[in-house]
């Protein structure tokens, strides 16, 4: 149980600010001069413009993308090959978009357009959901409880799916009347997508096919939930940032994002590269806990939000996560002379203090656990 019960300043939902046709920013929003977005990262867009690019050699340069077909129904070579692209892509990059997954591309469109035409509802629909800092569930506008913070330019709303004993419906908004049967829809099925990466990933790591599912808590008992994030537009995108730079600190990460405007960036070296969202795809990203598990053989990698001034965006993450009491160390398989574990044993939601205490703090917070270990671990 955390101390504070509440949150520790009056809450700003960014929505109701942006509407409010104000032409500068609140200083609260202003990020210092080294976080915000430069166009002379490699990849970055112009955050007035909706699809522009930095004139760099390298401006075509995406996240990987997987046909999950090839690792299912391709001859053995395509499966192999598919295999090794997905290693590479979470031994390089964190991140890997997926495409020919088995959710349907209806129930992807209808619940980012559910959750739209839920954050254009009356502000006094939408604060009857109001969240607090003890579960963060429900409408939201800040990450972190730590006073005077600078706050990230979006609101959200987050709900647990899995397991069904903390799944509420009563807590899931209501309105529109369609939200709750197509979101219970939505989790049903990107569970099961879930599930199918889980074993390619275990299966790569060198395990059985169930090693990361067992290690999460089995398919009943693991924990998952949602957070629909909201970026309104903005008038000073390059002062702020919508998400500040953080990595996941749950299993993995299943993301659908807004096809319109692109917005996540992702951090390769000293860049930052922005994804180009492929039609119908969904983006995976490795958590904190998977980097745990395979004793830092998948990375999770540090990735940010960008604004825009022309355009909103929504985009749905998905956490499928380890179940929140269970211990989580790296593989006994994975841990060698040569490699010895990197973390100590640690619950989900031990760790989960650390992010709601902070809010988003770039990877400090897992590397803070290889220090722990030097000590603990041997």
């Amino acid at each position: 149980m955390m101390a504070c019960q509440g949150w520790p300043e009056p809450v700003i939902r960014v929505q109701a600010l942006a509407e409010s046709g104000l032409t500068t920013i609140p200083e609260r929003f202003i990020k210092p001069k080294s976080q915000r977005v430069t166009t002379t990262n490699n990849n970055t867009p112009n955050p007035n413009q909706s699809n522009s690019h930095t004139h760099d050699d390298r401006e075509n340069i995406n996240i990987p993308v997987i046909d999950m077909k090839e690792l299912y129904d391709g001859d053995e070579r395509l499966r192999e090959e598919a295999f090794r692209r997905v290693a590479e892509a979470c031994k390089e990059w964190g991140f890997f978009q997926v495409v020919n997954h088995g959710v349907s591309h209806e129930l992807m469109k209808s619940a980012r357009e559910v959750w739209r035409e839920f954050f254009h509802q009356p502000l006094e629909v939408k604060e009857e959901f109001a969240n607090s800092p003890l579960t963060y569930e429900g409408y939201g506008s800040r990450l972190g409880v730590k006073k005077g913070a600078i706050l990230d330019w979006s609101d959200y709303f987050f709900l647990h799916y899995m397991p069904s004993s903390l799944r509420d419906q009563a807590k899931w908004p209501a309105l529109p009347t369609s939200l709750r049967k197509i979101i219970a829809e939505y989790g049903e099925e990107v569970v099961k997508l879930g599930g199918r990466i889980l074993e390619i990933l275990s299966i790569n790591l060198g395990m059985t096919e169930d090693y990361l599912l067992n290690a999460f808590g089995g398919e009943n008992d693991l924990g998952a939930c949602l957070r629909v994030n909201f970026y309104p537009k903005c008038p000073q995108p390059d002062l702020t940032l919508g998400l500040s730079s953080h990595s996941d600190p749950g299993g993995m990460t299943i993301l659908l994002p807004d096809e319109n405007v692109s917005g996540l960036q992702v951090r390769r070296g000293e860049d930052w590269i922005t994804v180009k969202p492929v039609p119908n795809a969904f983006i995976i990203n490795m958590g904190d806990q998977i980097q745990v598990l395979s004793n830092a053989i998948y990375k999770s990698i540090e990735h940010r939000v960008i604004v825009n001034s022309n355009k909103e965006r929504v985009s749905l993450a998905f956490f499928y996560n380890p179940r929140s009491d269970i211990l989580i160390e790296p593989a006994k398989e994975l841990v060698t002379e040569d490699r010895p574990a990197l973390y100590p044993p640690m619950t989900f939601n031990e760790y989960r203090l650390y992010i709601r205490t902070k809010g988003p703090s770039g990877k400090a917070q897992v590397e803070s656990l290889t220090s722990q270990c030097d000590s603990t671990c041997a």
